[in-house]
């Protein structure tokens, strides 16, 4: 079984050409929402509260009970914060392996790219926004997204994906290395878990490639096999926009060296 969790506005259903593929490899494979989604993109955009106030915790705890009805280990894949959780659960001994793609920043990652501070601003430049569901304009989307693609790509994935998103996991991680109980922290050394792939985009202004190199530091005490993977001309649209099969099949190859 593998899940796949999505990040910060985007909906779960950008995961359906993953899902198509993986089925064709003979997996298994499911993307369930955050806590507060809607089955559709439009539902979602049009009941932003039910969205509100979600923090790291909520979703971890939402996977972590998704995972308990399962009669096994799932291969988790996330994207942006979706990673972070994919890490968190991978660290908790709930998941056989964790591909976790442009992955926000866990606790203990110190660089904090201009880029990153520009792209999370539309939640930043409002403190209330902890408590709020915030949107993206497709200008916004552009800048955090597809810088690597053409506008008019970016423009069509912001429409056909695109909702808001809880500002209350950006302020948390934001936080994370003043706060000592940081809903950030994953467990990176643990020597029994399963094996971990990070990817970076190295266009990615919402997730510098910076960021996933510290990230990767963060587990040099744990034994347990822990791989990065660059794509220098990748952005944090790398999921969703036209090359994304290629995003795919490397970490169908990943899973596959690791007998997966």
């Amino acid at each position: 079984m593998v899940i796949f969790i999505h990040g910060l506005w985007l909906h779960a259903s950008s995961w359906e050409p993953w899902i198509t593929l993986f089925a064709e490899h003979g997996y298994e494979a499911q993307a369930p929402g955050w806590p507060g989604d809607h089955d559709t993109v439009q539902a979602t955009r049009d009941d932003p509260g039910s969205l509100a106030g979600h923090g790291i915790d909520d979703v971890v705890d939402h996977y972590a009970a998704l995972i308990a009805e399962l009669p096994g280990k799932p291969i988790l894949i996330g994207h942006s914060f979706g990673g972070m959780i994919a890490q968190k659960l991978l660290g908790m001994d709930l998941a056989a392996a964790a591909v976790a793609i442009d992955a926000a920043q866990i606790k203990g990652v110190l660089p904090v790219p201009l880029t990153a501070l520009r792209s999370a601003f539309p939640v930043f430049r409002n403190p209330g926004n902890a408590h709020r569901a915030v949107s993206l304009t497709a200008e916004q989307f552009r800048y955090a997204f597809g810088n690597a693609i053409p506008a008019e790509e970016s423009d069509a994935l912001y429409e056909q994906w695109s909702i808001p998103a809880p500002g209350k996991p950006l302020f948390e991680a934001a936080a994370a290395n003043f706060n000592p109980h940081s809903p950030a922290k994953v467990n990176t050394s643990n020597q029994n878990r399963g094996p971990l792939l990070l990817m970076t985009g190295g266009r990615d202004h919402t997730v510098p490639e910076a960021i996933t190199r510290s990230t990767l530091k963060q587990y040099r005490h744990s034994s347990a096999v822990t791989d990065i993977m660059e794509f220098p001309d990748r952005a944090h649209s790398l999921t969703i926009d036209s090359g994304w099969r290629e995003i795919a099949e490397a970490a169908l190859a990943w899973l596959k060296n690791q007998s997966l």
